[in-house]
């Protein structure tokens, strides 16, 4: 049996995200049955400064050898970094990967793939003119239970999918929580809003479970019917929106399917206890549904609901070195079980073996199927009339942000 083979990551931004990114991606992935690759950090950059970076470098367990750098630009010139991983604010995404891809590096970026759909599209033609792996990290995708909940709709269990229900909302009162309006879930410059940062989730488990499951040469992009409703304070951020989509589907495949993607920052998917909490994502055929139990981005539940009676409830734990290892990772303040990983591994995985093998794209979501998702959040801040600031729209390389 070949050894492992070591991919060598650079990690661009030094915020929360990363930290968890990191510290997920230097886990031992035979802790999880990965045996065909690993990973290791060779360097890290920060805008603000090279200290910074070796804060972070320090704080998240990297290798005593890995270089900190005071700016992007030097990130990218570093020779010995095989990938990069783009940690920064969507709004930032467009500039931060064209400077990777254009340096002639391969990429993952975080959620949302970019602001705009122009700007989706022009990092995917700039990653095949390189001829350069690029990837949008929506890390869910890549989790065993995901690969489940699509194993067993491909497989037929509730028959031909006809309706989604997808929500996925954080209860806070935003004037409080983000008063100064700096925070990224509001601020424009950020390109925030509810859409962009949570909604994405909602949009996630509907592409995933009603167009990735459909044969390649039968996908079509749905009609989309939105309503936004703004956030006061700053008048350019969505503190709701409710997205219907209705997609195209030959009759034999089960005709026209339906489904409901919402997402807000003032009402929760479902207050109180997770442990009693309802389902977030509801996955409907004429057999029956699939239930996928908050929080949408990180699920550790499904439940198979079937019209013969049969119910199949499954819990997925995270994997990761395991109690007694006294390590620790989370996200936002929280913190899993001793030696429970958050997930973003999953993703780090693919987007490695996707190295190993040549490939240009993930396998469980392509970058024609990010642009679709992106021209539907276009179509939804276009008929609820969101529009951010020029220079985070645009598509012009290099823009000064």
């Amino acid at each position: 049996m070949s050894s492992p083979k070591t991919i060598r990551w650079g990690i661009l931004a030094t915020g929360g995200i990363a930290v968890t990114f990191t510290k997920d991606l230097l886990v031992d992935p035979s802790t999880r049955g990965v045996k065909h690759i690993k990973h290791t950090v060779v360097a890290a950059a920060s805008s603000s400064s090279r200290s910074r970076a070796e804060q972070f470098l320090k704080e998240t367990g990297c290798p005593a050898d890995a270089k900190a750098y005071g700016s992007y630009e030097e990130l990218v010139k570093d020779p010995d970094i095989d990938i990069v991983y783009i940690a920064t604010p969507h709004s930032h995404h467009y500039q931060n990967a064209m400077l990777c891809l254009d340096a002639g590096k391969n990429v993952l970026c975080e959620k949302a793939f970019t602001v705009n759909a122009a700007q989706a599209r022009a990092l995917a033609d700039k990653a095949r003119e390189k001829n350069l792996f690029l990837m949008e990290a929506v890390w869910t995708r890549y989790f065993p239970l995901s690969i489940y909940v699509r194993e067993q709709i491909t497989a037929g269990r509730i028959g031909p999918v006809a309706r989604v229900f997808a929500d996925n909302s954080m209860a806070t009162n935003p004037e409080e929580a983000f008063h100064d309006g700096k925070h990224r879930l509001v601020n424009p410059d950020l390109a925030g809003g509810a859409l962009l940062d949570l909604g994405i989730y909602s949009l996630t488990w509907i592409f995933q479970t009603l167009y990735l499951t459909q044969p390649e040469n039968q996908r079509k992009p749905p009609k989309v019917l939105a309503a936004l409703k703004n956030y006061s304070p700053t008048k350019a951020a969505d503190e709701t929106t409710t997205i219907v989509l209705s997609f195209p589907r030959p009759e034999e495949a089960g005709g026209e399917a339906h489904a409901i993607a919402t997402t807000s920052l003032r009402v929760a998917t479902t207050p109180g206890s997770e442990a009693a909490a309802p389902p977030g994502i509801r996955i409907q055929g004429p057999k029956g549904e699939i239930q996928v139990f908050p929080p949408a981005y990180r699920p550790t539940r499904t439940k198979i609901v079937l019209n013969d009676g049969t119910v199949e409830d499954k819990e997925w734990p995270q994997p990761g070195p395991g109690a007694g290892s006294g390590w620790y990772n989370g996200f936002g303040g929280g913190k899993n079980a001793e030696g429970e990983g958050h997930g973003m591994f999953w993703e780090a995985d693919e987007a490695a073996t996707a190295l190993v093998e040549g490939r240009k794209e993930g396998k469980y979501e392509s970058l024609a199927e990010s642009i679709v998702i992106m021209d539907v959040m276009d179509e939804a801040r276009k008929q609820g009339g969101l529009v951010y600031p020029e220079k985070i729209e645009t598509t012009k390389y290099p823009t000064q942000l």
